[in-house]
């Protein structure tokens, strides 16, 4: 930096996945002594970092680790002190619908990020947002730009606490001579990542990546990870421009994306065709899918404080999973001097070879069955869920998503439910009834008669066993009132 004072930035969530690379490019660039700030206690650098640029610039001193939680305004107000720069990219993990440590960190956070600028008299913040501020969950968005509104609702609580962070940064923008804008790059992927490719690869080793949810048109716009790097330091030369460039990018939001976009299921299998595995062919509407992820994020919600994972089958991702979402990048152009600097095409050429590690010829042949397949074992509820009888379990999934669509999404009381059950099954037997015998050489199978009846013995030996277990269960109850049976009493207390 030739004899010229140190100039600092800060990067928050500076050990995520895009701020890797920002972090990296501004000490490639030489453009500031860069501060990674993130909530480890100490930085652990992979292999390739220790001998590679970030490596050499900690031992050197011209980037350094700062251990913040952004919750916290006392660790804020350390992390940023002597900088001119900020950029903030911290954020929880966007896969779990938790709306405390969302707000906590989103909307709390940010403002100890903005209220430490502020303070310690910062110069520029630039925040790292996203496009999914504008997505409700329901409408696309095709070539989106920035006069859409937040929606009334929003797809889930991270995208909500997003807007709430983002319409605080533009807010602050002015105060005591702080410049701000906000990035909001669609859908990043590229080296590093440890969400998008590992999770489909493992979808695929399980044989999940097969299916595709929706009808397989809905077009999306992906961002190469540099480009997402290269958008912020394009943000942050605009600010610290003269006017009146600084001033019209200042206290705005701008979508970035690599201006090419693609179909979303087309996407996904250039990446597993990379790597080896099979693209995805089979279809299954969105609505089907629906109700079962609702059910696993209950199971989730119920077992998560016991150690459960969290699923990859969640509604709010079935949702950006078969909807459209493009995004008109004409403002950051204009505003910002963005253009992509890396193709989709070399993008995915990148990302296939750095997961090389993950391809399908380099998976250790696994020896005998699944866990899940020790777990469930043989049977009619094991074909079903492990797909070995792929006609019964889309039999399955179609009933359970015509009871959930008419019986539970639609707020009915039991016996409305039940009143609504007996009528689909009445209007049922007598269109079955007036069907003839065959029907373009097929031949339709009459209920017989018999089904109908209940013979007298059957329902004498009905009634004799009711009969006895309500006998069995009331002498069970004499015994515990007398006090004469401890051992059943220990029965019933552990059970």
């Amino acid at each position: 930096m030739g004899g010229e004072e140190e100039v600092w930035c800060v990067v928050t969530g500076g050990r995520g996945f895009a701020a890797r690379h920002l972090v990296l490019m501004l000490i490639k660039y030489n453009m500031f002594s860069v501060r990674v700030a993130d909530l480890a206690p100490t930085i652990k650098l992979d292999s390739d970092e220790e001998s590679g640029v970030l490596g050499e610039a900690l031992k050197s001193g011209r980037a350094v680790y700062v251990s913040a939680d952004l919750r916290d305004k006392s660790q804020v107000l350390r992390a940023c002190q002597g900088s001119e720069v900020v950029f903030h990219m911290a954020a929880p993990d966007s896969s779990i619908n938790n709306h405390q440590l969302h707000h906590s960190v989103n909307v709390q956070g940010t403002k100890n990020v903005i209220d430490a600028c502020v303070e310690l008299k910062i110069k520029r913040l630039v925040y790292t947002s996203s496009p999914s501020v504008v997505f409700d969950g329901v409408n696309g968005i095709i070539n989106g730009n920035e006069s859409i509104p937040y929606p009334a609702k929003h797809n889930d609580s991270y995208s909500s606490t997003k807007a709430e962070g983002e319409a605080l940064v533009i807010k602050a923008n002015g105060s005591n001579g702080l410049l701000t804008c906000c990035i909001r790059p669609s859908s990043i992927f590229g080296p590093g990542d440890k969400l998008l490719v590992p999770s489909l690869v493992d979808a695929a080793r399980a044989g999940k990546s097969k299916f595709i949810i929706g009808d397989g048109n809905n077009m999306y716009d992906f961002t190469y990870v540099e480009n997402v790097a290269h958008a912020h330091i394009c943000a942050e030369r605009a600010l610290a421009s003269e006017q009146p460039v600084s001033e019209k990018a200042a206290g705005q939001a701008y979508f970035i994306t690599n201006m090419e976009p693609i179909k979303f299921w087309e996407f996904m299998s250039l990446l597993l065709e990379g790597l080896g595995y099979e693209r995805p062919k089979i279809k299954i509407p969105a609505a089907v899918m629906m109700p079962i992820a609702n059910l696993v994020e209950l199971i989730y919600k119920l077992l998560a404080p016991y150690g459960m994972k969290v699923p990859q089958l969640t509604p709010s991702r079935i949702r950006l999973l078969s909807r459209s979402r493009t995004f008109d990048c004409s403002k950051a152009n204009d505003n910002l001097g963005y253009t992509p600097i890396v193709t989709l095409q070399e993008g995915l050429g990148r990302t296939i070879e750095s997961y090389s590690h993950l391809r399908a010829d380099a998976r250790t042949k696994r020896i005998g069955p699944s866990k899940a397949e020790l777990l469930l074992g043989s049977g009619k509820v094991a074909d079903v869920l492990l797909w070995r009888n792929r006609k019964e379990t889309i039999t399955v999934l179609l009933i359970l998503a015509a009871i959930y669509f008419n019986f539970i999404a639609t707020g009915y009381t039991a016996i409305t439910a039940v009143s609504k059950l007996l009528l689909a099954a009445s209007v049922f037997l007598f269109i079955h009834g007036k069907l003839p015998k065959k029907i373009l050489g097929y031949e339709i199978e009459k209920i017989p008669d018999s089904k109908f009846h209940v013979s007298e013995a059957s329902s004498r030996q009905f009634s004799l066993s009711v009969a006895s277990r309500w006998n069995t269960a009331m002498s069970d109850l004499k015994s515990l009132c007398k006090g004469n049976d401890s051992t059943l009493f220990f029965k019933v207390m552990y059970c």
